[in-house]
């Protein structure tokens, strides 16, 4: 068949292409809301489409969604845009299956579809426990969960329990990032690189995130001790703290040795860098049992999304293993980081062999989740639900 052509300017048209489709083409469709979206559906888009020769759709929010620079011939790509194309594309969808890594289906204006039974499945994009990091009932409209480890289980049927909810299917999945990070990490380490002396900062959102606590301090302390810096602002910080955001890169956008990174970290500065600097950002956990070295974490409040998320008497996952991955500091000792740094090789043994355990014990099936979602997706296709 023919590849639909993208007509970026024209939202609608895009949509009816997709909907001109017959039911076998439109039987798989993934939404991605943001860029990032790619990072967690890449491995499971590839063991559909290169090693089961499935097709699928792939609908997006995103103009630059780097999907449309692939050769793939199994997937048909549609950017659809945030406004009106998109509800309507929710509303009416007709498919057997769709698979997005965005909370709260059905609760605001993202709606389950009202024309057709389509399955829907929820896939992770944070290691983080449900109930810390999402909002109360944000996963109840799914009826599929692919869960990254053994706490997102104990969570889910914890709640069901709790709120009296209609048990979800729940898939033993693991965490996609994961398995693609350690496969680029086995690349990179036979790679000569001279980013040996790079850090990476990578905040979180809310109005206590390390940028706006101590984000500026940091920056200059790591530039004056001889250290090349990355910063990753979240998304939401560069659409609600514009004027923090222009005054960082007013201030180092000159030096050298000052990377501003808007989009996701590309491979060789993930790889090649030597710490990363985070506050409650999900991307610590992954770099932590990527390279199974210690993160430093910026003590400042962890946001809340759920107030009711002691209802569910279980720690969540980012707090019981906070201390055991990294360094905590306060905002009010910057000035010591250097020195952190420099000393994180020390010992380095016997902390990565306790990531490494910390990492098996809480993602299942480690560079092989892709293998298990795709066999699932495949016996709802078989099942002709």
């Amino acid at each position: 068949m023919k590849f639909p052509k993208i007509s970026f300017g024209d939202e609608w048209n895009n949509l009816k292409k997709f909907e001109n489709l017959s039911d076998f083409e439109r039987s798989i469709v993934f939404y991605a809301e943001n860029e990032a979206s790619m990072d967690h559906f890449g491995t499971l888009i590839f063991e559909l489409t290169e090693r089961m020769n499935f097709q699928i759709c792939y609908i997006t929010s995103v103009k630059n969604d780097p999907i449309f620079s692939s050769k793939n011939k199994n997937i048909l790509s549609f950017y659809i845009g945030e406004g009106t194309p998109r509800t309507k594309f929710f509303l009416t969808l007709r498919a057997k299956i769709l698979v997005m890594d965005m909370p709260d289906l059905d609760t605001y204006h993202i709606k389950r579809s009202k024309a057709y039974p389509v399955h829907y499945i929820y896939l992770f994009h944070s290691m983080f426990s449900i109930h810390s990091y999402l909002r109360k009932g944000a996963l109840d409209n799914y009826d599929t969960i692919f869960c990254v480890g053994p706490h997102h289980v104990n969570e889910i049927r914890a709640t069901e329990k709790l709120y009296g909810l209609k048990p979800k299917t729940i898939v033993n999945y693991g965490f996609g990032r994961l398995d693609t990070l350690l496969q680029e990490k086995e690349k990179f380490e036979k790679s000569d690189s001279n980013l040996k002396d790079l850090i990476l900062i990578t905040p979180s959102y809310g109005s206590e995130n390390l940028l706006e606590k101590c984000g500026i301090e940091l920056i200059d302390t790591l530039l004056k001790s001889n250290f090349r810096v990355l910063l990753r602002p979240h998304f939401r910080i560069l659409r609600d703290s514009k004027e923090l955001v222009d005054s960082i890169k007013d201030k180092f956008g000159k030096n050298p040795n000052f990377i501003f990174e808007d989009g996701v970290i590309p491979s060789e500065y993930f790889h090649n860098s030597i710490c990363m600097i985070s506050d409650w950002s999900g991307i610590s956990i992954e770099y932590a049992f990527t390279f199974e070295c210690s993160v430093i974490f910026i003590d400042v409040p962890k946001k809340i999304l759920n107030p009711d998320a002691d209802d569910l008497p279980l720690e969540p996952i980012e707090i019981s293993i906070r201390r055991k991955i990294g360094h905590i500091i306060s905002p009010k000792y910057i000035e010591k980081i250097p020195n952190i740094i420099n000393n994180l090789g020390k010992n380095h043994e016997g902390i990565d062999k306790q990531i490494r355990e910390i990492c098996q014990k809480t993602v299942l099936n480690i560079k092989n989740s892709s293998k298990i979602g795709a066999e699932y997706i495949q016996q709802l296709i078989d099942a002709k639900i």
